[in-house]
Protein backbone atom coordinates (compact mmCIF):
# COMPACT_ATOMS: atom_id res chain seq x y z
CA UNK A 1 0.00 0.00 0.00
CA UNK A 2 1.26 3.23 -0.96
CA UNK A 3 2.45 5.50 1.87
CA UNK A 4 2.43 9.12 0.06
CA UNK A 5 -1.66 10.14 0.03
CA UNK A 6 -3.52 13.60 -1.00
CA UNK A 7 -4.53 13.90 3.01
CA UNK A 8 -1.15 13.35 3.99
CA UNK A 9 0.42 15.80 1.07
CA UNK A 10 -2.48 18.56 2.27
CA UNK A 11 -2.30 18.13 6.07
CA UNK A 12 2.09 18.40 5.77
CA UNK A 13 2.21 21.34 3.67
CA UNK A 14 -0.35 23.10 6.35
CA UNK A 15 2.33 22.48 8.77
CA UNK A 16 4.44 25.33 6.93
CA UNK A 17 1.98 28.28 8.19
CA UNK A 18 3.19 29.93 11.10
CA UNK A 19 1.97 31.87 13.93
CA UNK A 20 2.20 33.55 17.12
CA UNK A 21 1.71 30.29 19.00
CA UNK A 22 3.96 28.21 16.53
CA UNK A 23 7.41 26.39 18.15
CA UNK A 24 9.66 23.79 17.59
CA UNK A 25 7.12 21.56 19.80
CA UNK A 26 4.15 22.76 18.63
CA UNK A 27 5.07 21.72 14.55
CA UNK A 28 6.72 18.60 15.71
CA UNK A 29 3.54 16.95 17.98
CA UNK A 30 1.20 18.34 14.72
CA UNK A 31 4.09 16.43 12.68
CA UNK A 32 3.62 13.58 14.68
CA UNK A 33 -0.01 13.50 14.72
CA UNK A 34 -0.12 13.45 10.71
CA UNK A 35 2.14 10.62 10.46
CA UNK A 36 -0.12 8.69 12.65
CA UNK A 37 -3.10 9.78 11.20
CA UNK A 38 -2.29 9.84 7.32
CA UNK A 39 0.16 7.52 6.33
CA UNK A 40 -1.41 4.35 6.05
CA UNK A 41 -0.39 1.01 8.34
CA UNK A 42 1.38 3.74 10.65
CA UNK A 43 -0.46 3.86 14.27
CA UNK A 44 1.76 6.04 16.13
CA UNK A 45 4.62 8.51 15.09
CA UNK A 46 7.78 10.37 16.95
CA UNK A 47 10.48 12.54 16.17
CA UNK A 48 13.72 13.94 17.78
CA UNK A 49 15.12 17.59 16.42
CA UNK A 50 18.90 17.71 17.36
CA UNK A 51 19.50 21.07 16.53
CA UNK A 52 22.64 23.29 18.67
CA UNK A 53 23.50 20.14 21.14
CA UNK A 54 19.32 20.19 21.56
CA UNK A 55 17.46 17.77 21.43
CA UNK A 56 13.19 18.45 21.20
CA UNK A 57 11.10 15.53 21.23
CA UNK A 58 7.56 14.96 20.53
CA UNK A 59 5.45 11.91 19.66
CA UNK A 60 1.54 11.07 18.78
CA UNK A 61 1.19 9.19 22.02
CA UNK A 62 3.01 9.51 25.33
CA UNK A 63 3.95 5.68 25.57
CA UNK A 64 5.87 6.63 22.18
CA UNK A 65 7.96 9.53 24.37
CA UNK A 66 8.97 6.95 26.72
CA UNK A 67 10.05 4.60 23.91
CA UNK A 68 12.48 7.30 22.55
CA UNK A 69 13.64 8.57 26.12
CA UNK A 70 14.63 4.77 26.51
CA UNK A 71 16.17 4.51 23.14
CA UNK A 72 18.85 7.34 23.99
CA UNK A 73 19.19 5.83 27.41
CA UNK A 74 20.32 2.28 25.86
CA UNK A 75 22.10 4.38 22.83
CA UNK A 76 20.84 1.69 20.13
CA UNK A 77 17.45 0.89 18.06
CA UNK A 78 16.32 2.34 14.37
CA UNK A 79 16.05 6.16 15.50
CA UNK A 80 19.90 6.08 16.97
CA UNK A 81 21.33 3.82 13.76
CA UNK A 82 18.93 6.26 11.46
CA UNK A 83 20.42 9.06 12.66
CA UNK A 84 23.87 7.62 13.02
CA UNK A 85 23.86 6.25 9.08
CA UNK A 86 21.79 9.08 7.72
CA UNK A 87 19.78 5.98 6.00
CA UNK A 88 16.15 5.08 6.50
CA UNK A 89 16.14 1.91 8.86
CA UNK A 90 13.11 -0.56 8.27
CA UNK A 91 12.37 -3.29 11.39
CA UNK A 92 9.35 -5.68 9.12
CA UNK A 93 8.89 -7.33 13.11
CA UNK A 94 9.99 -6.69 15.89
CA UNK A 95 9.72 -10.19 17.32
CA UNK A 96 12.39 -11.22 14.90
CA UNK A 97 14.59 -8.36 15.07
CA UNK A 98 17.74 -9.50 17.12
CA UNK A 99 20.35 -6.40 16.58
CA UNK A 100 18.83 -4.39 19.34
CA UNK A 101 17.45 -6.37 22.15
CA UNK A 102 16.84 -3.86 24.84
CA UNK A 103 14.77 -1.88 22.64
CA UNK A 104 12.54 -4.59 21.20
CA UNK A 105 11.79 -5.49 24.50
CA UNK A 106 10.47 -1.72 24.87
CA UNK A 107 8.62 -2.07 21.66
CA UNK A 108 6.97 -5.31 22.31
CA UNK A 109 6.10 -3.85 26.02
CA UNK A 110 4.84 -0.83 23.65
CA UNK A 111 2.51 -3.15 21.22
CA UNK A 112 4.60 -2.07 18.26
CA UNK A 113 5.43 -4.64 15.68
CA UNK A 114 6.82 -2.70 12.76
CA UNK A 115 8.77 0.56 12.74
CA UNK A 116 10.10 2.91 9.95
CA UNK A 117 12.83 5.56 11.33
CA UNK A 118 14.21 8.30 8.99
CA UNK A 119 16.73 10.80 9.21
CA UNK A 120 16.08 14.54 7.34
CA UNK A 121 18.73 17.11 7.71
CA UNK A 122 17.21 20.62 7.95
CA UNK A 123 19.43 23.76 8.28
CA UNK A 124 22.36 22.59 10.69
CA UNK A 125 20.01 20.42 12.47
CA UNK A 126 18.74 16.58 12.42
CA UNK A 127 15.29 15.55 12.52
CA UNK A 128 14.76 11.75 13.15
CA UNK A 129 10.85 10.44 12.26
CA UNK A 130 9.54 7.16 14.04
CA UNK A 131 7.01 5.79 12.03
CA UNK A 132 5.02 2.70 14.15
CA UNK A 133 3.11 0.21 13.34
CA UNK A 134 0.80 -2.42 15.00
CA UNK A 135 1.23 -5.10 12.98
CA UNK A 136 4.41 -6.44 11.41
CA UNK A 137 5.59 -5.30 7.82
CA UNK A 138 3.22 -1.87 8.43
CA UNK A 139 6.13 -0.47 6.17
CA UNK A 140 7.19 -1.59 2.47
CA UNK A 141 10.78 -0.63 1.23
CA UNK A 142 9.82 -0.02 -2.08
CA UNK A 143 7.18 3.20 -0.61
CA UNK A 144 10.17 4.54 1.57
CA UNK A 145 11.59 6.88 -0.60
CA UNK A 146 8.97 8.51 -2.03
CA UNK A 147 7.26 9.70 1.84
CA UNK A 148 11.25 10.17 2.46
CA UNK A 149 10.86 12.76 -0.17
CA UNK A 150 7.78 14.35 0.47
CA UNK A 151 8.81 14.78 4.71
CA UNK A 152 11.94 16.23 3.95
CA UNK A 153 10.65 18.87 1.48
CA UNK A 154 7.72 19.38 3.52
CA UNK A 155 9.37 19.67 7.22
CA UNK A 156 12.59 21.67 5.87
CA UNK A 157 9.86 24.62 4.78
CA UNK A 158 7.73 23.78 8.14
CA UNK A 159 10.78 24.66 10.25
CA UNK A 160 12.70 26.97 8.03
CA UNK A 161 9.41 28.99 8.67
CA UNK A 162 9.26 28.56 12.30
CA UNK A 163 12.81 29.29 12.46
CA UNK A 164 12.74 32.50 10.21
CA UNK A 165 9.23 33.81 12.58
CA UNK A 166 11.33 33.16 15.44
CA UNK A 167 14.05 35.23 14.35
CA UNK A 168 11.58 37.94 13.60
CA UNK A 169 9.99 37.55 17.06
CA UNK A 170 13.48 38.14 18.53
CA UNK A 171 14.47 41.03 16.40
CA UNK A 172 10.90 42.74 17.44
CA UNK A 173 11.46 42.05 21.22
CA UNK A 174 15.02 43.40 21.02
CA UNK A 175 13.91 46.43 19.53
CA UNK A 176 11.20 46.87 21.73
CA UNK A 177 13.62 46.51 24.30
CA UNK A 178 15.97 49.00 22.88
CA UNK A 179 13.84 51.90 22.59
CA UNK A 180 12.06 50.95 26.30
CA UNK A 181 16.04 51.42 26.92
CA UNK A 182 16.33 54.44 25.70
CA UNK A 183 12.96 56.10 26.97
CA UNK A 184 14.11 55.30 30.73
CA UNK A 185 17.44 56.93 30.08
CA UNK A 186 15.95 59.94 28.75
CA UNK A 187 13.56 60.10 32.08
CA UNK A 188 16.69 59.51 34.04
CA UNK A 189 18.91 62.42 31.78
CA UNK A 190 15.97 64.73 32.59
CA UNK A 191 16.30 64.15 36.63
CA UNK A 192 19.73 64.58 36.49
CA UNK A 193 19.40 68.34 34.52
CA UNK A 194 16.60 69.19 37.07
CA UNK A 195 18.69 68.38 40.16
CA UNK A 196 22.14 69.80 38.51
CA UNK A 197 21.18 72.23 35.83
CA UNK A 198 23.44 70.06 33.43
CA UNK A 199 23.18 69.80 29.62
CA UNK A 200 21.26 66.50 28.63
CA UNK A 201 24.55 65.71 27.14
CA UNK A 202 26.70 66.28 29.99
CA UNK A 203 23.44 64.54 32.12
CA UNK A 204 24.23 61.14 30.15
CA UNK A 205 28.23 61.49 30.56
CA UNK A 206 27.15 61.56 34.32
CA UNK A 207 25.28 58.18 33.69
CA UNK A 208 27.90 56.23 31.68
CA UNK A 209 30.42 57.43 34.06
CA UNK A 210 28.60 55.74 37.33
CA UNK A 211 27.18 53.00 35.13
CA UNK A 212 31.24 52.19 34.36
CA UNK A 213 32.24 52.44 37.45
CA UNK A 214 29.84 50.71 39.24
CA UNK A 215 29.85 48.01 36.07
CA UNK A 216 25.95 47.97 35.70
CA UNK A 217 24.18 48.53 32.62
CA UNK A 218 23.70 52.47 31.51
CA UNK A 219 19.32 51.65 31.01
CA UNK A 220 19.83 49.03 34.52
CA UNK A 221 21.13 52.65 35.93
CA UNK A 222 18.57 54.58 34.77
CA UNK A 223 15.75 52.32 35.61
CA UNK A 224 17.25 52.52 39.39
CA UNK A 225 17.46 56.04 39.56
CA UNK A 226 13.64 56.59 38.20
CA UNK A 227 12.41 54.52 40.42
CA UNK A 228 14.10 56.40 43.18
CA UNK A 229 12.92 59.41 42.21
CA UNK A 230 8.98 58.21 41.49
CA UNK A 231 9.29 56.71 44.88
CA UNK A 232 10.70 59.90 46.58
CA UNK A 233 8.36 61.97 44.67
CA UNK A 234 5.70 60.00 46.09
CA UNK A 235 6.77 60.21 49.76
CA UNK A 236 6.43 64.02 49.38
CA UNK A 237 2.87 63.83 47.51
CA UNK A 238 2.08 61.33 51.32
Amino acid sequence: MEMVTPVLARDLAALGRVGEETSSESVLRDLTTTLAGDVPGCAGGSAELWRDERLVVSASHSELIVLVDSEGDLGEGPSTEARATGHPVIVQDVLHESRWPGYIGMAVRCGIRSVLAMPITVERAVLVLGLYGVRPGAFAARNVPPLADMLAEQVTVALANMWDYDEVRTDAAQMQEALAGRAIIDQAKGIIMKSSGCSAEAAFDELRRVSQHHQVKVADLARLLVDEHQRNQGGKTG
